[in-house]
């Protein structure tokens, strides 16, 4: 195993036993960061009009075949998806990118977040660290559970892989997280969510967390 570069270490999620069974190679990680959500720095602003002129059509069509991209799209396989109707994060990274001609820049939590995820392909996400409940983890949705707790939150459909906490589902794995769970202006602790699939080197998503974790604090 290789040992990695970062001085922190990475807190892991738990996985479903019966997912770890099925996917052994199944991880999250995550890591608390102080953080004051905000406008963009120029800094970060200009890294992403950097990443976004790399970005050209030819690109963003071999995405899919680099390997990590790829590895995500053979675990949507394996778990139901089609990664040709659902993109990969960082597919839909560069076709949005292609749609609105660069990438948006604005908040400094959703620009960090972006940066790191076309640079390393690990799709990472973010929640208000004080909003959790308990450990996070992965699992398969139970019937009648829903995506927030508002009446007219979304449900789930029942399998679907979601992040959870004791309270119960948090996010939809690689897709939309509950509102109440999200970064909002009175955050003052980010959580970073990144999950590691079969194919995915363990040091590519630790670049990721700790990626977005420095230009979140300004580094």
């Amino acid at each position: 195993m290789t040992e990695s570069p970062y001085p922190v270490s990475l807190d892991d999620g738990w996985i479903a036993a019966a997912l770890a069974d099925e996917f052994p190679e199944l991880k999250l990680r995550t890591l608390a960061v102080p953080c004051l959500p905000g406008p963009s720095p120029a800094g970060l602003r200009e890294q992403l009009r950097y990443v976004s002129d790399r970005m050209t059509g030819s690109r963003a069509i071999k995405l899919r075949r680099d390997p990590v991209p790829s590895a995500y799209r053979v675990f949507y396989r394996l778990v139901g998806m089609d990664p040709d109707q659902t993109l990969t994060p960082v597919e839909q990274a560069a076709l949005d990118r292609l749609f609105h001609g660069g990438y948006r820049a604005g908040a400094l939590v959703e620009d960090a977040l972006l940066l790191s995820l076309v640079e390393t392909g690990v799709p990472v996400y973010a929640v208000d660290d004080d909003a959790l409940a308990g450990p996070i983890g992965v699992r398969p949705a139970i019937a009648g559970e829903r995506l927030g707790r508002g009446a007219y939150d979304p449900d789930l459909l029942p399998g679907r892989l979601v992040l959870a906490d004791t309270e119960g589902p948090v996010g939809v794995l690689f897709g939309a997280l509950a509102t109440e769970r999200q970064v909002t202006r009175e955050t003052r602790t980010v959580r970073i969510l990144a999950v590691g699939v079969a194919g995915v080197p363990a040091i590519h998503v630790e670049e990721a967390i700790f990626g977005a974790a420095e230009l979140l604090q300004g580094r």
